[in-house]
């Protein structure tokens, strides 16, 4: 691996995992290019399709189990013929292929260091035109469930080079709005037609408008991002930016200081749709906004797309937005453990986590906001059958969201937390010996920055407490409005997806989520 091309989106992907965020909704476009023609009952497959340019790089189609099931052994046969004559199209060596004329075979078992099935490195030929394409077809077999047929489309474009600044820095308070002035040239020789700026962050960097020409991702989570698509043409040499309306408002509510990082990358049309359409076809980003169209100034005119373009130099057409808040608001996060009752041999519920006192949000907001992770620590005599999917074992090497048996958990919640608000993580118990037994609850609390306080460390452990001496029983009470928990593996894998697909556009190499 190259340092240079990763540099920058590698700082990306380590603020992302640090949180333990989840991103937008990427996934998307309005057509599936690689629709399932007779899915294997019950295993859900998908390829997506690329556009490659005769003067660019390499790109990959990845044949992916939609959702978490992913069959542990498997056969897929690729009939390359009718992309032959424009695209070379070959196997990264991963998994055992044989290759016979335009057929590759290939045999692959559940690997948990891979969540593809088989990955396919694609570039155009010499001699390809652009408008050539075709498609690749998938014939996977899996042992005991069936054969399903799936395609995916190899496409020539026309090569052109969006280029914009690598960094651009802001500043704000608690409560202001910021002008975000992004700006794009075409670097190259050709004409751009159409593009897309998709941007992404946290959440204590929101939109200050919702423009009817973009589409915004509604999740819940400290990551929120959002589309904007342009029908303007560029000239070579030409730049433009978008207009003074554009930028962000700084929630009220966040921790202060603080240090945002947000994501902005342009692409040509056919790239966004490419793009959306890696992981799984779905349905739109999300709703569009209300507010009058984003503009790109100046602009020449508009013109109609015409063929399919594809960035030939995607290392350069991404800027990371770093703002940086003045203020001082922090937050107490206080834990709050569970006492339960039972007799040996039953299975109780129980809940625990903590609940956020303010004034500011607690969870990952931003780099020097309040990220916590909660730490439980079940009594030896019990056995967690079923655990939240918010919580892992971080004793296993192999993160396995909501898997049971574990004595140690550590639970983080998928967005952040408003003052009265608590985040709960929910576990079934059995108990397995009689007597009073003890465990604990405990907060960890850290910003992308490191180790970080809480306005009240004294209250940032609780006990749980399984059949104590005296009596009682049920879990001990929560207060405030319950927000409810999104698991936090889903929308990282999604995020890393977004970073690591970006980051092999750049790197020219491969990165799998």
């Amino acid at each position: 691996m190259k340092p240079y091309p990763a540099r920058r989106w590698l700082a990306g992907l380590a603020v992302v995992g640090a949180l333990l965020t989840a991103s937008t909704g990427i996934p998307a476009a309005a057509e599936a290019p690689a629709a399932a023609a007779a899915p294997a009952a019950d295993v859900a497959i998908y390829a997506n399709s690329v556009t490659v340019a005769p003067d660019g790089p390499q790109k990959w189609v990845e044949l992916n189990p939609v959702g978490s099931r992913r069959p542990s052994a498997y056969t897929v046969r690729v009939d390359r013929s009718a992309v032959a004559a424009f695209a070379d199209v070959e196997e990264e060596g991963e998994r055992a292929c044989t290759t016979e004329g335009a057929i590759i075979t290939c045999t692959g078992d559940d690997k948990p260091d891979s969540t593809d099935l088989l990955s396919l490195r694609v570039t155009a030929r010499a001699g390809a035109e652009v408008g050539q394409r075709g498609e690749l077809l998938f014939t996977v077999t899996v042992p005991g469930v069936g054969t399903g047929t799936y395609r995916s489309t190899v496409a020539i474009g026309e090569g052109v080079d969006l280029a914009t600044e690598s960094e651009l820095s802001l500043d704000g308070t608690l409560g202001s709005s910021v002008t975000v002035p992004l700006r794009v040239a075409n670097a190259g020789t050709k004409t751009v037609n159409g593009a897309v700026l998709y941007v992404f962050g946290s959440y204590g960097f929101t939109p200050s408008k919702r423009y009817e020409n973009c589409e915004y991702s509604d999740s819940v989570t400290e990551m929120s991002g959002f589309a904007c698509t342009f029908d303007d043409s560029l000239a070579p040499g030409a730049a433009v930016g978008v207009d003074p309306t554009f930028g962000g408002t700084i929630p009220a509510d966040s921790w202060a200081p603080n240090r945002h990082l947000s994501w902005a990358f342009w692409f040509t049309p056919a790239d966004w749709a490419e793009f959306r359409n890696q992981y799984r076809p779905e349905g739109p980003l999300g709703p569009k906004g209300t507010d009058p169209a984003l503009k790109l100034v100046p602009v020449s005119g508009a013109q109609a797309r015409s063929l399919g373009q594809t960035d030939t130099e995607s290392v350069n057409n991404d800027t990371t937005v770093t703002l940086t808040v003045a203020g001082d608001q922090r937050a107490d996060a206080a834990a709050v453990g569970a006492t339960v009752t039972g007799a040996v041999g039953a299975t109780v519920p129980m809940t625990v986590g903590y609940t956020n006192n303010g004034p500011a949000r607690a969870g990952a907001d931003g780099q020097q906001g309040l990220a916590i992770a909660t730490m439980v620590t079940l009594p030896v005599g019990v056995t967690a059958v079923t655990v939240s999917k918010s919580c892992v074992d971080p004793t296993e090497e192999e993160w396995l969201p909501g898997k049971p048996g574990a004595r140690h958990y550590e639970c983080t919640a998928g967005h952040t937390i408003a003052r009265g608000e608590r985040a709960t993580f929910e576990f079934g118990l059995r108990i397995d010996r009689p007597g009073s037994q003890s465990g604990t609850v405990k907060l960890y609390t850290y910003s992308g920055d490191g180790p970080l306080k809480d306005l009240n460390p004294a209250n940032d452990s609780a006990k749980i407490m399984v059949n104590p001496a005296g009596g009682g029983g049920g879990s001990l009470p929560i207060t405030g409005a319950s927000t409810g928990l999104i698991a936090g593996l889903g929308g990282l894998l999604i995020a890393l997806g977004v970073g690591g697909y970006l980051l092999s556009r750049r790197r020219h190499t491969r990165f799998a989520a």
